[in-house]
Parts: structure tokens; C-alpha cells; sequence
């Protein structure tokens, strides 16, 4: 996979607070060394704002590292000011779809939990722009075909020499929601059975006779990273979403997405299902 600018940027920071801890400075201390304000190296070290390269190779020298430590860090600064395809779009984009493309676009694996929808990344045209007409109800129909080319984009992720593992744990009720009308709905199907067939997508159906789960409050997704500390949570809610990256987070939501999936039918089954509920469609 690609290392883009979010991944270079949190890297980043976590080597930097990593560096200062180690040498036994404050943010207060190792700012004044390298002329720069506590709250500039706040900034860099919570992965927020522009960073300095010049600073960047102060701090490390500052804080005793390696030169092979500090220009790593200086190519991971220099790296970090790259932007992804959707910078250079028409039409703006929601802030959380924005961090959502930029996270997505370097992850290994992705863990989606889906009890209303089929995930995003494996909608089909017709059923995405259903999905954004009913719940984009105050946007035009300019605005829903905006939101769905990005869906569509999104999808190219999918085709890429070495893709990200794309794991779904999808609700039965996700399944037998008729979006679109029956067409639609068959065709969605169909694709979901298409997908699970690569090597890379993982599908499983919690089916209704399961009763009481662990994520009952709502769909969300794990986004891993190339190394622990830049996994991320995001959680749908009512006209955007919302991530979190504290450890203690992270942990609740990847332990219940273990859950889900121990709970969930295995692979063989969860096809049956999906193949069954399409011929019912």
C-alpha cells in the first residue's frame, strides 16, 4: 500500500513526541530550543496543521536522535504536504468525507460493522445514489450525483495491485432493506456475492436469529493502518460522521468488531444467505 500524507503526518507526530519524551523535555522546553511556540509543537506532535521540515530537523537534533532517525522524520515532513485526487475537485465535500478519503486512501484493512446499509465501498451506482437521496434530503439532484461519483472513486481502491483486506460484517436487516426498489436491490445483492468471491473481501452476515450483539447502537468501521497507533474508528451519524483515534477507543470498537465477526455466519453461510434473500427479492 502507499504511504500518503495522513499516514506520513501521524507518523510524524508520534515519532516526535516519541523523541521528546525519551529526551525529557517538555513541549514548553524543547519549543524554546528550536525557536518555535509550545502550542506550534502541540500541533505537530497531535498530527494538526502544516509542519516544518527546518523544525522538524531542529527538534530531532535537539532531542539526541539518530541522523538516520532524523531524516526519516524530515522525509516524512517533506512527504506529508502530498494531496490526495479529491483536493483538486470542482465542488466541495463534506470535512468528514474529506479526512475519510485521506484516511482510506492508505489504509491496509478496513473492518466495516453495516446494520443499515450495505458498506460504501461495495455499492453499486444505482443503490449508492438511492442511499443519497434519502438520506440527503435537502440536496439537489446535482449535489446527490456529486456525492456518488465520489462513492464510485472511492471504489477504485478496490482495483489497486495490492488492495487493502476489506472485511464486512453485514446485518441481515442491511440485506433485506429493499433500497432502490427490487431491481435495485437484486442487482446490489448480486454485487456483494460478486466481491466476496475476491481474495481480499470478507464477507459475513449477522443474521437476525442471532439476537443481541455488540454493536447495536450503530455501523461503523476500523481503519488500520501500517502500524497500530494509525488505526482510526469512524462512526456514522446523521449528516456526517465521527473519528476516534485514543487508544481506549480503538480498543472498545476493534474488540467488538471481534465479536460481531465470532458471532456473524461464516463465509459458505453468509453467501447461502445472500444468494437466498436475492432470489427473494
Amino acid at each position: 500500500m502507499p504511504v500518503g500524507p495522513t499516514t506520513r503526518r501521524r507518523q510524524l507526530g508520534a515519532d516526535l513526541r516519541r523523541l521528546r519524551e525519551l529526551a525529557g523535555l517538555t513541549l514548553e522546553e524543547a519549543g524554546a530550543r528550536v525557536g518555535i511556540s509550545k502550542a506550534t509543537l502541540s500541533r505537530y506532535e497531535t498530527k494538526e496543521g502544516v509542519v516544518k521540515w527546518p523544525a522538524v530537523d531542529a527538534l530531532c537534533r535537539e532531542y539526541g536522535a539518530t541522523d538516520e532517525e532524523r531524516l526519516a522524520l524530515v522525509e516524512l515532513a517533506k512527504g506529508a504536504r502530498i494531496q490526495g485526487w479529491w483536493r483538486s475537485l470542482a465542488d466541495p465535500i463534506p470535512e468528514s468525507m474529506n479526512l475519510m478519503l485521506t484516511l482510506e486512501d492508505e489504509v491496509v484493512r478496513e473492518d466495516h460493522y453495516a446494520c443499515m446499509y450495505v458498506p460504501g465501498l461495495l455499492q453499486t451506482r444505482a443503490y449508492a445514489e438511492a442511499v443519497h437521496r434519502a438520506s440527503e434530503v435537502q440536496c439537489g439532484e446535482r449535489e446527490v450525483q456529486h456525492m456518488v461519483d465520489i462513492r464510485m472513486k472511492r471504489q477504485e481502491l478496490l482495483e489497486r495491485q495490492d488492495p487493502p483486506h476489506i472485511w464486512a460484517v453485514i446485518d441481515e436487516a442491511a440485506l433485506r432493506r429493499r433500497v432502490g426498489g427490487p431491481e435495485v436491490m437484486r442487482e446490489q445483492l448480486k454485487h456483494v456475492l460478486t466481491m466476496a468471491e475476491r481474495s481480499r473481501i470478507t464477507v459475513q452476515v449477522l443474521p437476525f436469529d442471532r439476537g443481541a450483539h455488540a454493536a447495536a447502537v450503530g455501523s461503523f468501521a476500523v481503519l488500520r493502518g501500517q502500524a497500530p497507533e494509525l488505526d482510526v474508528v469512524y462512526v456514522d451519524l446523521l449528516g456526517g460522521g465521527l473519528f476516534m483515534e485514543k487508544p481506549e477507543e480503538l480498543e472498545r470498537y476493534k474488540l467488538a468488531f471481534e465479536y460481531l465477526s465470532a458471532q456473524a455466519m461464516d463465509f459458505e453461510s453468509s453467501t447461502d444467505l445472500i444468494d437466498r434473500i436475492s432470489k427473494e427479492t
